[in-house]
């Protein structure tokens, strides 16, 4: 049975995500400062997200495949990375002028990323032996305020200095590491820490059937949701521009938030795989009705864009609780991280396809192409929606 947890712990936890998570878009909220200053083309902020997001791919794997958030304390992981991350993002504000610099300091921030997001997960997994999915449903709720707040960073630039704000967020992320630390405890009972690497583990991603299936419906919920965030203010371009538009990206993102708490509300009452599945269903329903609905009057219109914002999102704390919750007790950090990276390289796959064809195919038919990801998820979810998991 769960020993009572301290009230403290899923607010400091919750904290110090958001906090950390939020140098993820950093410097995506003040490109179009630095492209009006440096004279950069519109695609530098691709590039530059696709060189955190390389990172955070190889972070992970490095993470995952050396066991460091199950051989050291998740605490002192968090923490180091944390600060890491910090320091890079101070870093590409020193050198902001160098296009090549700045994109290093970006892979390195991804890099320490994987010492954030994942781990953060892992911590929670060591508290909540019972009751994850509404732990992680918070958790991970703050790295959606956190990565959607770029957006909320951007409409208040005209105000806001860039160069406040990228020191801003080192700060906010350097807090957030600092805070878990000095509050949080080790949790009792945490499995001990392995000394060696738990190849065998690692490899219940394919072996283990439970756990191959949240797996693989990870997957499926990655190949829609970074495509569609990138794509988003594509979307919204069609009927807004300027503040407008950054406002209403940042509400229509960060509603994922609502998803991810209302899902970890739920998964008591219906089962994880019952929360996951139905709000994966639900987006990839919004991917196949974009052709009709980028046409709608703005009422319709901006309810399908909050919807798909809050399912798109929403299921990935239930996700990761069936796969925290099946992967074998000594390798949980290992394989949270090594199912991150995988799915973060399936999403630079569906980034770079998608961002190709919108200059080709009109975003109607080409959104439909996303739901591609929540089908297959669903597939693979069965066993666990039978099983009522």
């Amino acid at each position: 049975m769960q020993a009572a947890v301290p009230p403290p712990v899923l607010p400091v936890l919750v904290a110090a995500q958001f906090a950390g998570t939020s140098l993820w878009f950093a410097v995506n909220a003040v490109m179009p400062d630095l492209q009006r200053e440096l004279g950069w083309p519109a695609t530098a902020v691709g590039t530059l997200t696709s060189a955190l997001q390389f990172g955070f791919i190889l972070g992970t794997l490095v993470f995952a495949l050396l066991a460091i958030a199950d051989r050291f304390s998740p605490r002192r992981v968090f923490l180091v990375c944390a600060l890491a991350g910090a320091a890079c993002t101070v870093g590409a504000w020193a050198m902001v002028t160098s296009f090549p610099a700045l994109l290093g300091w970006r892979f390195a921030t991804g890099f320490f990323l994987a010492g954030i997001y994942p781990v953060g997960m892992k911590i929670a997994s060591q508290w909540y032996t019972r009751g994850l999915g509404p732990a992680l449903g918070l958790l991970i709720g703050a790295l959606i305020l956190g990565s959607a707040s770029a957006h909320a960073l951007r409409a208040l630039g005209d105000a806001l200095p860039w160069p406040s704000l990228m020191l801003g967020v080192a700060g906010l992320a350097a807090a957030g590491g600092v805070l878990l630390y000095a509050l949080l405890p080790e949790p009792p009972g945490a499995v001990a820490r392995v000394t060696t690497l738990q190849w065998r583990a690692l490899a219940s991603i394919a072996t283990d059937a439970r756990v191959r299936s949240s797996v693989l419906g990870y997957f499926g919920h990655m190949w829609e949701l970074y495509t569609l965030w990138v794509l988003m203010p594509l979307i919204l371009a069609t009927r807004l521009q300027g503040t407008a538009l950054s406002w209403a990206a940042f509400w229509v993102l960060g509603a994922g938030a609502l998803g991810c708490t209302a899902g970890g509300w739920l998964a008591p009452r219906w089962g994880s795989a019952r929360v996951a599945g139905v709000q994966l269903a639900t987006s990839g329903l919004c991917c196949l009705l974009a052709p009709w609905l980028m046409q709608a009057p703005n009422a319709l219109f901006y309810a399908w864009l909050l919807v798909w914002g809050i399912t798109v999102s929403g299921d990935s704390p239930q996700f990761s609780a069936l796969t925290a919750r099946n992967a074998p007790p000594q390798a949980v950090g290992s394989v949270l991280t090594l199912t991150n990276s995988i799915g973060f390289g399936i999403s630079i796959v569906s980034i770079l396809l998608f961002v190709e064809l919108s200059a080709h195919v009109a975003l109607g038919p080409l959104l439909t192409g996303l739901a591609l990801g929540p089908a297959l998820g669903l597939l693979a979810l069965r066993p666990l929606l039978r099983t009522g998991a």
